[in-house]
């Protein structure tokens, strides 16, 4: 597949019809002939706590939580879409990598979901940059082909940085003007002749 969006950005238009994607950011974990796969990198689960979960996995006692490095402790957890809410994903730098269980995607950006990683980052050997995301969002076979040409989505090079920031609130404007788009003359409508 050549014009595979791997390690690329989807950017919600406006109009975009399904409210779970409204003003989203997703990235692009995987896109092939099977379908894609992304996590949505600007909304958060507002009543989850990184140190909640690894709680609530057995990862840490309560007592440890006071022991995590700050960085974890105002983690917070996103909602990476719609599909299989309980199973965790880490977006990561590659400086940790688990053999048979760490995907490479792009520009040093990798894929981990499996506990080992969160422990990992709970006794501070994982990842210098991390994103953990609950549940992911899933295309058919040319379905997000046919999305962005209905104009739902525009793409745009992803940006490591946007990617692993943690002021989220503000990324569907940032990846917008990354693509050279102010988001206030965006107008979701498409114009037929």
């Amino acid at each position: 597949m050549t014009d595979s969006l791997e390690g690329q950005f989807l950017i919600a238009m406006p109009n975009m019809e399904d409210g779970r994607f409204e003003h989203s950011v997703i990235y692009i974990c995987s896109h092939t002939e099977q379908g894609a796969m992304g996590l949505v990198i600007n909304q958060v689960a507002r009543h989850l706590s990184l140190e909640g979960l690894l709680i609530q996995l057995n990862i840490l006692q309560d007592e440890q939580g006071i022991h995590l490095p700050h960085s974890l402790r105002e983690m917070s957890v996103h909602k990476g879409g719609p599909v299989e809410v309980e199973r965790g994903f880490v977006l990561h730098s590659d400086d940790y990598v688990l053999d048979r269980s760490t995907l490479p995607i792009r520009d040093g950006i990798c894929l981990t979901a499996t506990l080992e990683i969160l422990k990992a980052m709970a006794d501070g050997t994982g990842p210098e940059q991390a994103m953990l995301a609950l549940g992911y969002s899933g295309w058919a076979p040319g379905q997000l082909e046919s999305e962005i040409q209905a104009n739902g989505w525009l793409t745009g090079a992803a940006s490591r940085d946007l990617v692993f920031d943690p002021a989220f609130d503000n990324k569907w404007q940032r990846a917008l003007q990354s693509i050279g788009i102010d988001p206030a003359m965006l107008f979701g409508d498409a114009g037929h002749a």
